[in-house]
């Protein structure tokens, strides 16, 4: 089947905290009110809008990805009035990390809430294959479960962030958060450690813990001169700005995520090392934690630090197939 060249996709995360956006630029200049990362790019990469209440999303007259939150039942009233008013409407949660979809499947009101709607909906689409996969298995069937990893524009010449690789140096680490133990940030703080200690180069890491961050930062053993803290919050521009300087980003985060920290490393056209994740996988797949140890994702990052040819061959690499006229050629095939 043919797929439409128009086609338009409305994202609806009812109740949300995100305003109304329209994308009929596709990722648009680079100061949008939000960036067109994660379930915004799937609205952004086919022109159209990401939603926050029934109404316009109505409106828009396209298909609906409609994105499950909190205890599911302003997204099951929402699923109700679109399949009514005759939408094709696909399901996703919007957190799909595993811990995340354990931490919200708990409750079984909620699971059995969350089963109801998978069934009912017209179809899934997930950001990660294990998200797809219990799409699947609630679903009983395989059709209309969907693994489409979220598009970043990197065919997209205005959210090129790339740095000439002279001006490049030190590890960015990609993680931040201590109290998620699947993230491993304190084993990417100790690997970055050792590799600064060895070849020479800076760290830069995000505290937004405060003194209890500056404690856990101190007791970890950097060399005063070659840890960078950052402690304030940046716009994302400025965010991948900072990333850009960088030589590499570092982590270790085993938690099965989209992978947006990957995304961001695609952007400024940087290698990532470590991390699990859809994007790590399929962006960087020598380079991920994906059935690695520490010391194997240590080793690629130290070659990465030190042979300047090998870092050029990979820095070079960008997969096409992430961008976001791919990422709208998948969505428009799904929902045809």
């Amino acid at each position: 089947m043919a797929v439409d060249p128009i086609f338009r996709l409305t994202v609806l995360n009812p109740g949300g905290r995100d305003p109304q956006q329209s994308f009929p630029d596709g990722a648009g200049e680079v100061a949008k009110a939000h960036q067109p990362t994660n379930f915004h790019a799937y609205a952004a990469c086919t022109r159209g809008s990401f939603q926050r209440e029934i109404k316009p999303a109505l409106a828009e007259n396209t298909p609906v990805l409609l994105l499950l939150r909190g205890d599911f039942s302003t997204s099951e009233r929402a699923l109700a009035v679109l399949q009514k008013a005759g939408r094709f409407v696909a399901v996703s949660l919007k957190e799909t990390g595993l811990h995340q979809i354990a931490e919200q499947l708990r409750d079984p009101a909620r699971l059995a809430r969350f089963t109801r709607i998978v069934r009912r909906a017209d179809g899934c689409i997930a950001p990660t294959t294990e998200a797809a996969d219990l799409y699947r298995a609630i679903r009983g069937k395989p059709e209309r479960a969907a693994f489409i990893p979220t598009p970043y524009p990197i065919d997209d010449a205005r959210w090129d962030f790339s740095k000439p690789i002279n001006e490049r140096a030190g590890i960015f680490i990609g993680t931040r958060e201590w109290d998620v133990p699947s993230r491993n940030h304190l084993a990417a703080l100790l690997v970055a450690r050792e590799l600064s200690q060895t070849t020479g180069a800076s760290v830069t890491v995000f505290n937004f813990d405060r003194r209890k961050g500056e404690r856990l930062l101190a007791a970890i053993g950097f060399a005063q001169e070659k840890l960078r803290i950052l402690d304030r919050k940046m716009a994302y521009p400025d965010y991948l700005r900072e990333i850009a300087r960088h030589k590499i980003v570092l982590q270790l985060d085993t938690s099965f995520v989209p992978g947006q920290v990957a995304g961001d490393a695609l952007l400024c056209r940087i290698p990532c090392v470590g991390g699990n994740g859809a994007i790590e996988r399929l962006a960087f797949p020598e380079l991920c934690g994906f059935a690695r140890s520490i010391e194997e994702i240590a080793t690629s990052a130290l070659r990465l630090l030190t042979d300047e040819k090998y870092y050029a061959q990979t820095a070079a690499a960008v997969p096409e197939n992430l961008g976001f006229k791919n990422g709208a050629e998948r969505l428009g095939k799904f929902f045809a």
